[in-house]
């Protein structure tokens, strides 16, 4: 067997073996988080809520960097990579690959839970596909917000959760301060979405990540939902859980260097106290050869 699967392996093709990674780890967060959503919908309630949506996204984000992270950093959102690119932890010719990979595997996961509820959305809606109305599904996949929500205001509520999540990512993952192991980052980082969706769900459901929300919306476009899912509100909404999160997560990860980072009094470099560490390597030499080698390599990609 290993003979075959050799042949197939990518080990010498580094930053397409991280676009693989961070494809099924963003395939794995919408198909939780979204699938959660579609449930709670067409079920009208009775076999799911706010609660199970948020648990479901905090999942798929868990499952998604379990996935990914040892290979491409996890980052599952193209506004994250867009932060480690600004904080010198992705090369910036690595972020137009890991941002299309991330976009994929949002669409696939769309298309993947539209096969799976295709017959509950035509009972739902007898088959009419709406965007807005008591039999509006285009909201399992892409975000809209609440009729009292201006454009203003759900633009800064996509800058602020997002830059929250930002900041508790990089806190996570700052070796001078309280890093938990890196099996540990995961669920953290699933904690930190659970917390944003619970405090940050009401006003246009905390897309805080692009991928999660443009690949879902241009699905919903080819699906049936026609130009719906672009025009609402005059074209004028669309834009903002794209444009919104990456301003947020750039945001974030100032806010979190200002506070915090750059005040470390032996630090050396972003690459440096970001590193990625492993149990094995706690406690030994392997781990300052480990850091050495991420410095020294732009390419490396680091752990989230």
């Amino acid at each position: 067997m290993d003979k075959y699967t050799s042949k197939l392996s990518l080990w010498k093709w580094p930053l397409l073996r991280e676009c693989f990674a961070e494809f099924l780890g963003t395939f794995l967060l919408v198909t939780f988080g979204d699938g959660s959503v579609a449930q709670a919908m067409l079920s009208r309630g009775t076999a799911g809520d706010q609660n199970t949506i948020a648990w479901s996204f905090g999942v798929g984000i868990t499952t998604g960097v379990l996935v990914s992270g040892g290979v491409s950093g996890g980052h599952i959102n193209p506004a994250v990579s867009l932060a480690m690119v600004c904080l010198g932890r992705l090369p910036l010719k690595k972020f137009p690959v890991y941002a299309l990979a991330q976009y994929l595997g949002g669409f696939l996961a769309s298309v993947f839970i539209y096969l799976v509820y295709t017959d509950a959305l035509d009972k739902f809606d007898g088959g009419n596909r709406e965007t807005e109305g008591p039999l509006a599904t285009a909201g399992i996949w892409a975000t809209y917000p609440q009729p009292y929500v201006s454009i203003g205001n759900g633009f800064g509520d996509q800058v602020f959760a997002t830059a929250l999540l930002v900041i508790c990512v990089l806190a996570i993952t700052d070796k001078y301060n309280s890093q938990p192991s890196t099996g540990l980052a995961p669920f953290l980082v699933g904690f930190v979405v659970v917390g944003i969706a619970m405090a940050f769900g009401l006003n246009a459901a905390f897309a805080i990540n692009p991928a999660r929300d443009l690949a879902p919306r241009i699905f919903t476009a080819c699906a049936g939902w026609g130009s719906k899912p672009f025009s609402f509100r005059s074209h004028k909404w669309f834009w903002v859980p794209v444009v919104g999160p990456h301003l947020g997560a750039l945001t974030g990860a100032a806010v979190y260097e200002l506070c915090v980072g750059i005040h470390w009094p032996d630090r050396y470099t972003v690459e440096d106290r970001y590193a990625p560490a492993t149990s094995s390597d706690a406690g030994s030499g392997n781990r300052d050869m480990k850091m050495e080698s991420v410095v020294h390599n732009a390419d490396a990609p680091v752990r989230i």
